[in-house]
């Protein structure tokens, strides 16, 4: 295939995103889920529920976050660092051994490594068993003010998860509770550290099987010292044909000329997490979804635009807009706090007032809010005056 020539419109590579994101047809376990996005990453938000559950909600009917949990304690995923903090497929646990051997020879996590304090907590652990860092006593004189103030414990608990000398058995109330790697590692799993040029071609294959299409600056999204390795791999694969390659705006795409675009006919709204694998990267999104998406949670509360904690409002194959929540848990309400459309879906109305929108949309929030526990919810602003006028002055309930 000639490197100038995309085989889809600019649309049908959206839809082929959605696909191999599993929006279009919803997968039916969450290994599959994790397997097929690479990585779900994890967040402490909890506004509303959490990201990494919400990311798994959006993808399975049914979902619940035990489900998540147990997944993790039957060493079905294990958690690592992929870009950010993530649950990641057992099966690619020997692509975190990079990092972890770095690490081992002297590579700086975020703290300077207290050997004394990580020999103290790795004998509890060996002895006493899983524990997690309120298990180990903080002197009264060096409480901590913030997460740079982690007591030594704590710093010792990351330094030697970071470099695999011990896993996240399990979570309770969202705290790591860690063991020993030897008795949390199932015996059957690669332990065999990838070369450089395995690892590079590991990106690539997760990257295409979870996106579809994308750049080499992509497919290296926060990896440094890989463009060589992810150059040649590339290289490799086009050869074979286990990729192809065009270039569209000045860039060179790269495909499996494999996976097809299978036609869905069913339109839906989705409400979409900040963390989540589709919008992860915002230039990406930018690009091929001309949306430009913007987590207001670190900007000053005068400055924001669309809201603390806005999710992505995405119609068939559009963003349209940022919807910004909050549950109020104790009262079973969801605040939808602000719906902003952006100004391409308000010049186009009609795509808006229509039944077929109305539909899709109360399905998602009443989806969203029974997720989160909420059984009402409510609409409290909107920049388009009949979807306001609509949802504003009830409490609707989700069933």
């Amino acid at each position: 295939m000639s490197a100038n020539t995309s085989p889809y419109s600019n649309q049908e590579w959206r839809q082929l995103i959605l696909q191999q994101q599993g929006l279009t047809a919803p997968l039916t376990k969450l290994t599959e889920v994790v397997t097929r996005l690479s990585y779900v990453q994890i967040d402490s938000i909890n506004v509303v529920e959490r990201a990494h559950h919400h990311v798994l909600h959006t993808r399975l009917n049914n979902y619940q976050p035990s489900t998540l949990n147990q997944a993790l304690a039957d060493a079905q995923i294990f958690e690592y660092w992929a870009h950010a903090a993530a649950y990641l497929p057992i099966e690619d646990f020997r692509f975190s051994l990079q990092r972890k051997l770095a690490l081992q020879q002297g590579g700086k996590h975020w703290f300077e490594v207290d050997d004394k304090a990580m020999q103290e907590v790795l004998a509890r652990i060996t002895t006493e068993g899983p524990l997690k860092s309120s298990d180990f006593k903080h002197p009264e004189s060096n409480k901590t003010s913030g997460w740079w103030d982690w007591k030594p414990a704590k710093k010792a608990l990351e330094q030697l998860f970071m470099q695999g000398d011990i896993m996240v058995k399990r979570r309770d109330k969202f705290q790591k509770v860690y063991d020993l790697t030897e008795r949390v590692l199932p015996s059957s799993v690669n332990r065999q550290a990838p070369t450089e040029d395995e690892f590079a071609h590991y990106l690539i294959s997760r990257f295409i099987r979870a996106q579809g299409v994308g750049t080499l600056k992509e497919i290296g999204y926060l990896r440094k010292g890989l463009k060589p390795a992810l150059t040649r791999q590339i290289q490799n694969l086009l050869e074979a044909g286990s990729l192809s390659h065009f270039s569209q705006l000045g860039q060179d795409y790269y495909f499996d000329p494999n996976i097809g675009l299978k036609k869905v006919k069913k339109s839906k709204v989705f409400l979409i997490n900040p963390f989540d694998n589709l919008i992860i990267q915002r230039a990406r999104l930018t690009q091929l979804f001309d949306f430009n998406y913007v987590l207001e949670v670190y900007v000053p509360e005068a400055k924001r635009r669309f809201g603390y904690y806005s999710l992505a409002v995405l119609w068939k194959d559009d963003f349209i807009a940022h919807l910004d929540v909050k549950a109020q848990r104790s009262h079973g309400h969801l605040l939808l706090q602000n719906l902003s459309f952006t100004s391409k879906a308000l010049t186009e109305k009609a795509m808006l007032h229509n039944d077929d929108f109305f539909a899709a949309f109360e399905q998602a929030v009443n989806d969203y809010a029974e997720f989160n526990g909420c059984q009402t919810w409510q609409l409290l602003a909107c920049n388009d005056s009949k979807l306001g006028r609509k949802y504003s002055s009830l409490q609707h309930r989700t069933s």
